[in-house]
């Protein structure tokens, strides 16, 4: 099996801001259980993935230009797991609290390029055998923008291991002014149209994009809209330059985490086979975001971050039309300022309907897939999206936007579908508040059917879309890579 070297910022239960922890967390595991044992996992040692990582022990200590002192490489294991996890030890850029990208104010922190070029040295390093270690990759797989100088430094380098470059989400760049090229003292001749410049800025994101071997995302969906001008975010031309290199490969889930016959955070445990037990959870989440206690009234959640990208503004736009509805709803997230004032002004003007806690809460996440009868994602653009994946598997009917992993994850309930017993959800396609609306009032006619409503969410939880499959699809990749690198003279 080929030896992997996982280059990423964050991995859940280490460290976790978004899905990119989650898949950080999850994929290695399932390549590990294939049998893909010659695997590590590079990140930074933030003082939470220091204290979860178990015990550590130094496995080199080196000089890197420009540092003033060594770097340590501690090595642990992700927690629960055999896959060892090697964590880049520099305190001056990782020893600090709370979100990695962010300060408390929630902007990013001033020396974030220094950070991550940091971190994608030292996976040069590790790739060229740099190190005092014996263990070298064949593929060296990075993930977003914060590991895009990896296989731009890489490529000027004769033998080297493979790259791979996964994009979680193409809105994030990781720009930067010109003079930071400078000091981090990169190769000139990656500064060029070709390279690492993007309209004057330093984009590591474009490193990943211009110089990898080959280039995923996370849904077959989400592969081809970055390719237009729509979805693109400006790099739409180079990705369609490098289509053949280009493929989209759905994120799994941890079935074994998001699983409502085995999960712990919940009330009543519950399965297809007892879909009854999922009633006392629907009970508790109202009771929790105190909401009047009644199974008859649809409870729709929500959860994730209050952002352009995830429709928020649509919500706001059409929270009067669904407020008329009978109806509550439940939602939980954090994101920019203005979304989350206006939610908790909203939730005070529709007290007893709507019901808003800003942050993040893991048990309560859980609580809303399992308690809720719907599920809300009117997102502008999905990458792939995982709450809708959780909302199947759980029996809550999810109501998303045909974009990304969105449209390849979730089955319309038009009348053809119903019958042919494949719908799970309800689908709508302009970034409308009026579309969306439509689509919620689609769900309560269906809601009213209740033979057909419970068809629909059965179907929903025998979907399989678990790492397994996404762990073969990864494998074949690096396989195909390696015989193409092993073809070449």
């Amino acid at each position: 099996m080929p030896r992997i070297l996982f280059v990423v910022s964050e991995a859940h239960p280490l460290i976790k801001t978004g899905g990119l922890g989650d898949v950080a967390g999850s994929l290695p595991v399932a390549l590990a259980a294939r049998r893909t044992d010659d695997l590590r996992l590079l990140l930074p040692a933030y003082p939470e993935a220091v204290a979860r990582a178990g015990q550590l022990k130094t496995l080199a200590r080196f000089s890197v230009d420009g540092l003033a002192s060594p770097v340590r490489l501690l090595q642990g294991r992700l927690p629960g797991t055999r896959v060892v996890t090697w964590l880049v030890d520099f305190p001056p850029a990782y020893d600090r609290p709370g979100n990695p990208y962010l300060d408390a104010r929630g902007l990013p922190w001033p020396d974030n390029a220094v950070r991550y070029a940091l971190l994608a040295r030292t996976a040069v390093m590790l790739a060229l055998g740099q190190l005092p270690i014996a263990w070298r990759p064949d593929i060296v797989h990075c993930h977003d923008w914060q590991t895009g100088l990896v296989p731009a430094l890489l490529a000027q380098e004769k033998n080297r291991p493979a790259t791979v470059f996964t994009i979680h989400n193409l809105a994030y760049q990781g720009l930067f002014p010109r003079d930071t090229f400078n000091l981090l003292g990169l190769p000139a001749a990656l500064w060029s149209i070709d390279g690492l410049e993007f309209h004057g800025q330093l984009s590591f994101l474009k490193g990943g994009l211009a110089f990898a071997d080959r280039l995923t995302t996370v849904s077959p969906g989400y592969a081809r809209e970055i390719q237009t001008p729509e979805f693109g975010a400006g790099l739409d031309g180079l990705l369609r330059h490098r289509a053949d290199r280009l493929s989209g490969i759905l994120n799994g889930i941890d079935d074994k985490t998001w699983n409502p016959a085995r999960d712990p955070l919940l009330v009543r445990r519950y399965s297809a086979h007892r879909l009854r037990d999922k009633t006392p959870n629907k009970l508790a989440l109202q009771r929790e975001f105190e909401l009047p206690v009644n199974p008859e009234i649809p409870l729709i959640g929500m959860v994730g971050r209050m952002v352009h990208q995830k429709g928020i503004d649509l919500l706001l736009e059409t929270l009067p039309g669904l407020m008329h509805r009978p109806i509550q709803l439940a939602i939980l997230g954090s994101g920019e300022a203005g979304y989350e004032e206006a939610l908790r002004v909203q939730a005070k003007r529709y007290a007893g309907q709507l019901a808003v806690r800003v942050g993040y809460d893991e048990r309560l996440a859980h609580r809303i897939e399992a308690g809720a009868d719907m599920f809300l994602m009117p997102s502008r653009f999905e990458p792939c999206g995982l709450n809708q994946i959780y909302s199947l598997r759980y029996g809550t009917i999810p109501i998303v936007r045909r974009v990304g992993g969105l449209a390849d994850t979730v089955t319309d309930a038009t009348e053809a579908k119903l019958k042919a017993g494949e719908a799970t959800g309800f689908v709508f396609d302009d970034a409308r508040g009026g579309a969306l609306l439509a689509s919620v009032d689609r769900a309560l006619a269906l809601q009213k059917n209740p033979r057909r409503w419970k068809q629909m969410m059965l179907t929903g939880m025998r979907q399989e879309f678990s790492w397994r499959h996404s762990a073969a699809q990864y494998l074949a990749l690096y396989k195909q890579i390696l015989r193409e690198k092993n073809r070449k003279p």
